[in-house]
């Protein structure tokens, strides 16, 4: 025999549910789905468990931004931790190393060029020394930051991107192509940016007629996934400027939705429903009539934001004012969704930041870390798998995301897509030298003002320029083989030294 059931909120995270019968069945939305009869479902991380640090590893004395704003107000990679401040006449954030913990000086310096409160903050996924910055001044800034973190306020952005005629509250870099950013405005406007010459190359007008509450690139940048006040969820092809498909009322209550794409091109959602309950669904762009599934958490009236491992396909959800991170399980068997366990705290979380997995410590088994932003503090919290071997788990750690791009900026506004160049982080992660944000300005149409020429070189000098560089070379040639051949004195001397110490 078999049983049929709906999942309630409060026990739908305790699924597969055991009955009488060989097999059990459960209602998502309306779709019933069949499960084998199983009381825990296998998992490598199921035990996952997370640990705040101690105070002496925390960021203290922050004063966390007020700002009325459904960002997750931090942002991190394997260099530092930037977090979006107070700050008075003007917008600020602050910039410290991952190893700068403790209580951090009132007069620290801070990234400070904006005339309005920071909205939003992202690190280039290419360069973890390029940070750019969305405000209320309705413009994009995009920063570098020193080698060893700021000793002075840093004021001057290596580019200002203006286009937005409304505060900036979303900024996203594209995950495979150099200098390709994402700015989405209240002016329901998004702008998709060439970092290198400064220029805005597309604007998605007249696709939202409200607020976007949340932009997210496909995992190799071809498309992109919005989620609207008017309720719907949009995925839009950028170059082509056409919406691919859509979904009206994806989550029917009127509270912030969010959306972000996961590694097979499935999109996962969190809202909330008619009668305020938290939700969270999964979808088929294919076919977006019905949710793959759909869950309810509890009434809370926090924003869930979500965070998607796409190695182990974990999406770990924190949500604004709570003190607990729940994580899912995203598989392709019933119920599609499966509940791992949660991360509870007594502090509700301000912001929260993100680590990439190359800067994890595989050694630790750690498979994630978040920083959690207190009132006054910024926390971090790592999440590992229990296991007793200390060798490196290839399971947990397979090949990830670089730091490498796939294409450059030209390419991809000619139509070309680049995967994911994977790293593997068996030896640990080796942060490589980040070259130089180089911004090349072409003139603007609108100005009319011409663009400055490069100045006129005769053939005699670029003929005597040349000569001079194959000289320089050749000088190169003549120090590297100079080099060898006192590598190879030194091993002879010293096989010498060794014989008549015998």
């Amino acid at each position: 025999s078999s049983s049929c059931s709906r999942v309630s909120s409060s026990d739908w995270s305790l699924l597969p549910v055991r009955c009488d019968g060989n097999l059990s069945s459960v209602l998502f939305g309306n779709q019933p789905i069949h499960m084998f009869r199983r009381v825990v479902r296998a998992s490598k991380f199921r035990h996952v468990f997370g640990q705040a640090l101690k105070n002496d590893q925390c960021y203290d004395d922050i004063r966390v931004s007020r700002v009325t704003w459904d960002s997750s107000f931090c942002a991190v990679n394997p260099k530092f931790v930037a977090i979006i401040i107070e700050a008075s006449g003007g917008g600020a954030f602050l910039v410290l190393p991952l190893l700068k913990t403790g209580r951090i000086d009132k007069a620290y310096p801070t990234v400070c060029g904006h005339t309005g409160p920071v909205l939003d903050i992202d690190w280039c996924p290419h360069n973890d020394h390029v940070i750019a910055s969305g405000s209320e001044d309705c413009t994009v800034m995009v920063w570098q930051i020193p080698e060893n973190g700021l000793v002075t306020p840093l004021a001057e952005p290596v580019v200002v991107l203006e286009g937005h005629s409304k505060r900036v509250g979303i900024i996203t870099w594209h995950p495979t192509a150099r200098n390709v950013l994402m700015s989405a405005g209240c002016d329901n406007l998004i702008i998709i940016w060439n970092v290198g010459t400064g220029e805005a190359m597309i604007q998605l007008e007249d696709m939202h007629p409200d607020v976007i509450f949340s932009a997210c690139w496909s995992r190799n940048g071809a498309l992109i996934c919005t989620a609207c006040k008017d309720k719907n969820i949009r995925v839009i092809d950028p170059r082509k400027e056409k919406i691919v498909a859509e979904k009206d009322k994806a989550h029917d209550g009127a509270r912030p939705m969010r959306a972000i794409f996961l590694a097979d091109g499935n999109i996962f959602t969190t809202g909330f429903s008619r009668m305020s309950e938290r939700q969270l669904a999964l979808w088929n762009p294919k076919s977006m009539e019905e949710p793959i599934s759909v869950h309810e958490l509890d009434t809370s009236n926090g924003v869930l934001l979500p965070f998607y491992d796409a190695d182990t396909n974990i999406v770990y959800l924190c949500g604004k004012g709570d003190s607990s991170i729940r994580y899912f399980e995203i598989t392709d068997e019933a119920p599609f969704v499966h509940y791992l366990n949660t991360f509870s705290s007594k502090e509700p979380q301000r912001g929260m930041g993100y680590m990439p997995k190359r800067g994890l410590d595989v050694n630790k088994c750690e498979i994630a870390r978040f920083y959690k932003l207190h009132e006054r503090k910024c926390e971090p919290i790592i999440m590992t798998v229990p296991r007793k071997s200390d060798l490196f788990q290839d399971d947990l750690y397979p090949d990830t995301a670089g730091p490498d791009c796939a294409i450059e900026a030209e390419d991809w506004f000619d139509g070309k897509n680049g995967e994911p160049i994977l790293i593997s982080l068996k030896n640990g992660y080796v942060p490589g030298k980040n070259r130089d944000l180089k911004v090349v300005k072409k003139s603007n149409v609108l100005e009319g003002k011409p663009a400055k020429k490069a100045a006129n070189t005769s053939p005699a000098e670029s003929k005597q320029n040349e000569g001079k560089l194959e000289e320089l070379l050749r000088e190169v040639k003549s120090l590297r083989d100079l080099v060898t051949l006192q590598d190879r004195r030194i091993a002879k001397l010293e096989d010498e030294m060794s014989k008549v110490a015998i």
